[in-house]
């Protein structure tokens, strides 16, 4: 599917002609196009705004132009009610329907009335509601709650997903879309009459034609559309200004992707473009502040292209349960034996069977011996009569309930019982915890310290695990050498080698160290091509990026098969993933901090997977902020962050990437999105630990 040409929003209404000032609740549009949204039009009536779009679309369509054009009302009514009306369940006889029926001028309409006698075909009273004329109409209720027995749905599928939009039967009311949708379908069936071949009605039709419309919602972009609204704007000019923006910033591959994603009974109820995706739109309506003429690629599309380019490499060996900490297993774990195996005590005291004993107070004889841990008591425990038990100790024949010792007072063989007893008390069932059979932990899932317990407590023995993946890694670039006090200051010490084999470790693989290739096509070709044969996966740092000596990314551009590059993310835009005969590879930007980040990012997730687990997003936390900061569009930032003593987030005084005394201050990383935003002390930010990273 092309891209449009020009983007349309409007702000319908079903009020009567607003006069020659522009005001709220009136016709608003907003037009988009390549250079930029114009200015709002303000439509002081519906007529005035139906002979714009009947003229606008002559135009567009002359000049060989697709135009998309959003209206802020449902195009359907929840399931059912075009067929109770027309007799069919297509949803646009229905607008035809409305356009025959209803009496719409500058200054009035039909649209109470309508409504009275469209809830007439209906048992009970209902669906519509509410009357905004002095007399009363026949059939239709002035409050909702009047309503009863009409068997409609209140709410289309679509607004179960996006709760804010108000239901299509209020006819009035603030916020009410009742009337709008009843004007505005009548309107946009005239200008499907009027240009038959040109306009296409998503969801109701492939959105494939000269013009589209389609439905939207501004207060998916309410934050923004606030943030932008000053204290004498109209917010309905804002609001389509806004919107009109955001799906301009997305035109193409953006777009196409709302425009495919539609919900449930869509194709009879319609639905709102976006919803559910209220960041994607908000990522439109920050225009990038990317260089001109580069296609950069958004953080979240190059995960899901690495996600979707990675499969697991394979391999698995048994290994002792107790040796298996920190694998990932390759087969279903399930319990040998029930924990714990039999009924025992909880605590250390007395056991009786609760139904003997009578009420307190009163007295007990004890029977000699006792019930240990290991040493479980030999014979029954006769009715009416008490045994010492210790905790763990498996519970005797005859004993049901443990008394504490807290409890109790003993004399001699003579136990005395003041308090009541819930009968079971202090005793743990067999299996309380996991019965024998019981599935502890599936394919996929990394062993830890805490798994190994309750293997062992169910006597699992051996488990299948992944064989462990090694991992190489290299570093290039003519200027790094090894450490050496020596070295003269135009060589640089290879600072990124061992930090990221240490980073390999923590994450349970076998750390392969590549050395360092010097800025040399061939000898780099010759390294991964080596690496390859050896490894599961790459991880290289420095010439990701496009200058002259950036040998990394134009290998894996021209003679490998790309994955994903020039990633929208600070720091760390060079990055480059690629496969490599096979192997994935990681190039990891040069400067030590963008490299820790990318990895953390980037890498983990895909070396997790490669390794036989699920795809795993870091863990994140919403932290108020310790600092204050203002992001331009564009990109998705790392900041290197610690939590203050306050509870609250601060980030390191520099954000170059080759301070790398940052990353030892820092422990963890805030992450800020694509979009422009302001940040002040206190507002919430999202903090990602390192711990989350495994590290």
């Amino acid at each position: 599917m092309s891209a449009f040409d020009a983007i349309l929003v409007v702000d319908w209404s079903a009020a009567n002609d607003r006069g020659e000032t522009p005001v709220n609740n009136a016709v608003w549009s907003a037009l988009w196009q390549p250079a930029g949204v114009e200015e709002p039009l303000y439509h002081r009536n519906r007529e005035t705004a139906e002979a714009y779009l009947g003229d606008l679309i002559a135009a567009e369509t002359a000049a060989g132009r697709r135009l998309l054009i959003g209206f802020d009302f449902p195009f359907g009514y929840p399931k059912g009610f075009a067929a109770k009306v027309t007799g069919s369940p297509d949803p646009l006889a229905l607008w035809d329907w409305y356009a025959a029926n209803l009496e719409d001028t500058p200054t009035s309409n039909s649209r109470f009335a309508l409504a009275g006698g469209l809830n007439a075909m209906f048992l009970g009273i209902g669906p519509f509601w509410f009357n905004g004329l002095a007399d009363d109409i026949a059939d239709l209720p002035r409050r909702g709650t009047e309503r009863v027995g009409h068997g409609m749905p209140e709410r289309r599928a679509v607004e179960e997903i996006e709760r804010g939009a108000f239901s299509v039967w209020q006819m009035g009311g603030a916020g009410s879309v009742g009337g709008q949708v009843m004007t505005g379908v009548a309107a946009l069936s005239r200008l499907r009459a009027r240009f038959p071949d040109d306009v296409a009605v998503w969801p109701f039709e492939a959105p494939d034609r000269a013009v589209v419309f389609a439905e939207v919602w501004p207060s998916l972009l309410n934050d923004q559309v606030h943030a932008e609204t000053g204290e004498n704007d109209i917010r309905d000019a804002v609001q389509v200004s806004v919107l009109a923006r955001a799906l301009g910033g997305l035109n193409g591959a953006g777009l196409d992707s709302l425009l495919a994603d539609t919900g449930p009974e869509a194709t009879e109820e319609g639905w709102i473009l976006g919803a559910g995706k209220a960041d994607v739109l908000a990522l439109g309506a920050s225009a990038p502040l990317l260089p001109k003429g580069t296609d950069w690629l958004p953080v979240d599309d190059a995960l899901a292209r690495i996600r979707d380019a990675i499969v697991p490499a394979g391999g698995r060996e048994t290994v002792a349960a107790a040796q298996s900490g920190g694998r990932v297993l390759a087969n279903p774990v399930t319990a040998a034996r029930s924990n714990p195996p039999g009924a025992n005590s909880a605590v250390d005291g007395y056991g009786v069977a609760a139904a003997t004993i009578g009420a307190p107070p009163c007295t007990l004889p004890i029977t000699p011996g006792r019930a240990a841990a290991g040493a479980p008591f030999a014979g029954s425990v006769p009715p009416g009569t008490a045994l010492r038990i210790l905790t763990g100790a498996l519970l005797p024949e005859g004993v049901d309930t443990v008394l504490l010792d807290e409890e109790v007072s003993v004399e001699g063989d003579t136990l005395r019982r003041s308090k009541p007893v819930k009968p079971g008390a202090n005793t743990r069932a067999a299996g309380e915890d996991v019965t024998a059979g019981a599935a502890l932990f599936e394919v996929g899932h990394r062993v830890t310290p805490a798994d190994l317990a309750i293997m062992a407590a169910t006597g699992v023995t051996a488990v299948s695990v992944a064989r462990p993946l090694r991992v190489g890694v290299l570093s290039t670039g003519l200027e790094l050498v090894a450490p050496d006090p020596a070295a003269p200051p135009s060589q640089t010490f290879d600072a990124n080698r061992s930090m990221l084999m240490e980073v390999l470790r923590r994450w349970g693989y076998e750390p392969v160290d590549l050395g360092i290739v010097a800025d040399s096509r061939d000898a780099l070709r010759d390294r991964l091509t080596e690496a390859a044969k050896d490894c599961d996966a790459v991880l290289t740092s420095g010439g990701a990026s496009a200058g002259d000596e950036d040998h990394v990314s134009a290998l894996l551009t021209t003679e490998g098969d790309p994955i994903a590059a020039r990633v929208a993310i600070k720091p760390g835009r060079p990055l480059a993933v690629a496969h490599w005969q096979g192997t994935p590879v990681f190039a990891l930007p040069g400067n030590p901090v963008a490299a820790f980040v990318c990895a953390l990012i980037f890498a983990r997730p895909a070396l997790g997977r490669l390794a036989g687990e699920p795809w795993r997003a870091p863990q994140a936390f919403d932290v108020p902020a310790g600092f204050t900061k203002s992001k331009r569009p564009g990109r998705r930032e790392y900041l290197r962050a610690r939590i203050g003593a306050d509870g609250r987030v601060e980030t390191f005084s520099s954000e170059g990437s080759g301070r790398i005394s940052g990353l030892s201050w820092a422990d963890g990383l805030v992450e800020l999105p694509d979009c422009a935003l302001r940040i002040e002390p206190g507002v919430p930010v999202r903090y990602l630990p390192f711990s989350s990273f495994g590290l």
